[in-house]
């Protein structure tokens, strides 16, 4: 089934790219043009990336759960609103 009519892009082309590691509609949109017409397509590929694991987060995940050369916490420190902050304060 067609998802961008205005490039003629279907739904089994989006989940190729999504599984080459494009992860979002302007990622999808650099590499086959959908989305870039008249948008109304973007719903639809937004729909479809979202029903699958994305390689390329799921890469960023295990990055960031390692931090910084293998340290768990790598310089950072969480608070407890759950933002990332500096271990050591900025100079004022």
């Amino acid at each position: 089934m067609y998802v961008c009519s205005c490039f003629g892009v279907t739904e089994q082309q989006v989940r190729e790219h999504a599984e080459a590691g494009a992860c979002t509609p302007r990622q999808i949109a650099s590499v086959c043009r959908a989305g870039t017409d008249c948008g109304s397509c973007v719903r639809r590929i937004q729909g479809l990336l979202g029903r699958g694991d994305c390689p390329r987060r799921e890469v960023l995940r295990q990055q960031f759960a390692t931090g910084p050369a293998g340290d768990p916490a790598g310089d950072r420190t969480g608070t407890a609103a759950g933002r990332v902050e500096p271990a050591v304060p900025a100079a004022v």
